[in-house]
This record gives C-alpha cells, sequence and structure tokens, in this order.
C-alpha cells in the first residue's frame, strides 16, 4: 500500500508540474492550483489513503505528500510571475504612444467677436457700477412701446418695423423694454445695462441685419444731468476705443428727453455709435417713479456696429455666416 501510495504521489508531482507549465492564462493557473492543491484536490484525495497506512509507513509517506505540495506551490507561484509579467507586458505594449506619429489637430476655440465686444462693455459697466439685466426677446406692445411714450398713433413706431406675431405679441425691437420691467419691480437709485437680441424687418445687406444685438444702460437717481450722462457715455467710449474726440449731437427718441446721438471720431471721419438721452418724464411715471424727485439718463449702442468699426469689417453678414476662416482671425 505504501509503494502503491508513494508512486502516486510522486505521478501527481509530474503531471502538476507539466500543466503549470503550460498554463497560459492566470486563470487557468488558478484552476489547476484548485485541482491539485484545494482541499478537494488530488493532492488531498490521495492523503485521504493515509489512514490505511501503518504507523511506521505514515511519516515517509507525509514527507513526500508535503514535498509534492511544496513544489507544486513553488511551480504555481513561478508560473504566476512569469504570466503576470508577461500582462503588464503586453498592456505597454498596447498603451505605447509612438511619438514619430503625426498627433491629431484639434482646433482651439475662440470667442466670437459679437461675444467679445458685449463682454469687454459689461466689464467696463460692471466697473462703474452697473449691474447686468435680461429680459425676454418677445415682448407685448405695452414694454415694447406705449410705456417707452409711444402709444399707438405716435409718428415713432414707423422708424422701427416691428415683427408682429399671430398673438399680438412682437419681437422685441430693442432691449428698452428691460428698463421698463427692471423698474416697475425695483426703487431708485438705479443703474442696470440690459445686452441682447433685438428683431427689425430690416432687408439684409452689408451693414444692416434682421437679427442684431443691442447693449442698453439705464441710470436713475437724484439730481442726475445730462453732465453725468455725457461723462458715463465718455468714459465708456474711452475705454472701448482709446482717447478718441467724442462729440454730441441732437436727435429725437420718443423716450429720452432731450436727446442726442454720440459720435466717434475714428481714422479722421466721424462715426455715428450711440444714441442717448434724458429718461422722458411720461415714462418715469409710467413705472411710478416721481418724475419731480428722480430723473435719469439711458443710451444704447449696435454690438454689430462696434464689432465692425474695432475690427474694421466690411460687412456685417461675415458675423453670422460661421465661417471658420473669418473667426479664426479674432
Amino acid at each position: 500500500m505504501s509503494n502503491n501510495l508513494e508512486a502516486q504521489l510522486l505521478q501527481l508531482q509530474q503531471q502538476g508540474e507539466t500543466a503549470i507549465a503550460a498554463a497560459d492564462s492566470l486563470e487557468r493557473l488558478e484552476d489547476l492550483r484548485i485541482n491539485y492543491l484545494g482541499k478537494k484536490g488530488e493532492l488531498g484525495a490521495l492523503l485521504r489513503n493515509m489512514g490505511k497506512l501503518t504507523a511506521e509507513e505514515r511519516p515517509k509517506i507525509g514527507a513526500i505528500a508535503n514535498t509534492v505540495k511544496e513544489v507544486l506551490q513553488e511551480r504555481l507561484d513561478k508560473q504566476k510571475q512569469i504570466l503576470e509579467s508577461a500582462q503588464i507586458q503586453a498592456q505597454l505594449a498596447a498603451e505605447t504612444i509612438d511619438v514619430t506619429m503625426p498627433g491629431i489637430y484639434r482646433p482651439q476655440g475662440r470667442i466670437h467677436p459679437l461675444n467679445g465686444i458685449i463682454d469687454q462693455a459689461m466689464d467696463i459697466f460692471v466697473g462703474m457700477g452697473y449691474t447686468v439685466a435680461q429680459g425676454t426677446e418677445m415682448e407685448t406692445d405695452y414694454y415694447n412701446f406705449e410705456a417707452l411714450n409711444t402709444p399707438q398713433d405716435h409718428p415713432a413706431r414707423d422708424m422701427q418695423d416691428t415683427f408682429y406675431l399671430p398673438d399680438g405679441n412682437l419681437l422685441r425691437t430693442h432691449t428698452s423694454a428691460v428698463q421698463i420691467r427692471y423698474m416697475e419691480k425695483e426703487e431708485p437709485p438705479i443703474r442696470i445695462i440690459a445686452p441682447g437680441r433685438v428683431y427689425r424687418r430690416d432687408d439684409v445687406d452689408a451693414t444692416h441685419s434682421a437679427v442684431f444685438h443691442q447693449i442698453e444702460l439705464l441710470a436713475v437717481d437724484e439730481g442726475l444731468t445730462f453732465t453725468d450722462l455725457k461723462g458715463t457715455v465718455k468714459v465708456f467710449l474711452q475705454a472701448m476705443f482709446g482717447d478718441l474726440p467724442i462729440r454730441f449731437r441732437a436727435s429725437y427718441f420718443p423716450f429720452t428727453e432731450p436727446s442726442a446721438e454720440v459720435d466717434l471720431q475714428w481714422n479722421g471721419k466721424w462715426l455715428e455709435v450711440m444714441g442717448c438721452g434724458m429718461v422722458d418724464p411720461n415714462v418715469l411715471k409710467s413705472v411710478g417713479y416721481d418724475a419731480e424727485v428722480y430723473s435719469g439718463f439711458a443710451a444704447g449702442f449696435g454690438v454689430e456696429r462696434f464689432a465692425m468699426v474695432l475690427h474694421q469689417m466690411d460687412d456685417i453678414r461675415r458675423l453670422y455666416n460661421s465661417d471658420l476662416r473669418f473667426l479664426q482671425q479674432f
């Protein structure tokens, strides 16, 4: 019995070493460990026969069994190191970057020239103590016209060809409507700027668009005068364009009185860049302000106009065509 069990143990060792050496994956190696050295493995099955041995035979067979177990465990550990090392090398090879290969071109994003003008203008006004206010692009006739001193029969409505909607509302023709909504909710003193898109039935050409952007400013407080308006406009324009000559020309807007156009001397020519004026008392009354106590001034400009002047553009349509050849210049 002893000789037969000894032979089986040595045969098991030989088979195990051969199988372990041939294992080509860590999963296969774990299966072999369980098969040979697990609780229900082949070595355990053989050792259960030791109860049939004599007292003199048991120490000898036990020593052989321990040797078989140690040899197989050593082979398992060694093969595991080999397989893990091979796995790491394969992973490194798969993840290696060939620095001689040409790189993938990823174009760098840029700020659109219109957004750049808006951001720059807001930074200037916020630095002067103004707050940014937003409003809806679809408006009612009351907020777009009537509350701004432009009733139904007022000739000033002819100055703005409006997109009317089937429900009686309209697409705002200026961001001045934001001023009315803001004043209805807030008490003076107020200082706000209102940037946003506006809509008019203009024929699209090199200098006109049916959709464009405006920024308007409004200040209401006790004792504000036209001098405050001129100082504010001058500081803003010189921050945008540099220390250039500026002039104010008398003009007309239904919601300001007196009103003025602002010109800037650019490259030797006078360019109209803004409209402005003192808030008409009727506008203050429409939002519940006491026109005997408070006064205010407002001004507004087209963002596209500023972009065309600052970047020397010849066609407003370039701002909307999403042509990368054009946009990559900024």
